[in-house]
């Protein structure tokens, strides 16, 4: 029988157990805290991005991004036929159409001459998955959206501070959904981050996050369906 080997192990050491400890003494170990506002900070200026919004997991930054671009019944939205189902699934939440494009075999990302064949016009949007901290072709990629104007919402789960040529994953597309899940490059135990340069988009996102508040609303007035999506103090400080 063979040994088991893992993807990641995740690294955990006496810096992210005083960050802890004092994200727990501050009483902010929830949705809201220190930790979460620096996190997101410091992860934007790292990506080269404008904006970072944190969230509960991967999916749900996923999720974001399909509502955030109205995706919806009858749409169809590109990703790669190898890939975690959580990119299938973020499209299929909002009633749209997983389209499944073939692999590059070289790399095992997305391939751009597949997607191109694949777009139609219920086409709206394209989701690259940065495979195994590889990332995907993004200039062809970018190319063939431009051509057709769609959206691209890169899935950038395994692959924190890669990059192509000298920009890092999360700073091509629209939008961008990182994941810190425990087997992942950076960890936080669960959560996720949402990165874009887009201000609209990033105040819809805010409000998608937090059960539908809007900025200036009264405590308790919810103004639409949303999500609780909103990330945790103690994750923010690991």
């Amino acid at each position: 029988m063979r040994d088991f080997i893992p993807v990641f192990e995740p690294v955990l050491g006496e810096r992210e157990r005083a960050y802890v400890a004092d994200a727990v003494a501050s009483g902010w170990v929830s949705s809201h805290g220190e930790y979460v506002e620096r996190f997101e900070q410091e992860f934007a200026r790292f990506c080269g991005c404008e904006y970072a919004l944190t969230v509960s997991s991967g999916t749900a930054a996923l999720h974001l991004t399909m509502l955030a671009c109205r995706i919806g019944a009858g749409d169809e939205v590109i990703i790669p036929d190898f890939t975690f189902i959580a990119t299938a699934n973020a499209v299929a939440y909002t009633s749209g159409r997983p389209v499944f494009a073939d692999i590059d075999p070289e790399t095992l990302c997305m391939d751009p001459a597949s997607v191109e064949r694949l777009v139609t016009s219920r086409t709206k949007a394209i989701i690259p998955v940065h495979i195994y901290g590889h990332p995907a072709n993004m200039p062809e990629i970018q190319r063939v959206a431009d051509k057709y104007g769609l959206v691209v919402v890169e899935d950038a789960a395994e692959a924190h501070g890669a990059m192509v040529q000298t920009r890092r994953v999360g700073s091509f597309g629209d939008m961008a959904a990182f994941s810190f899940y425990g087997n992942k490059i950076i960890t936080t135990g669960e959560g996720g981050m949402l990165l874009l340069d887009d201000e609209k988009l990033f105040r819809r996102c805010t409000i998608l996050r937090d059960h539908g508040r809007h900025p200036g609303s009264a405590p308790y007035v919810n103004e639409e369906v949303a999500y609780k999506y909103m990330p945790f103090n103690v994750q923010a400080a690991i």
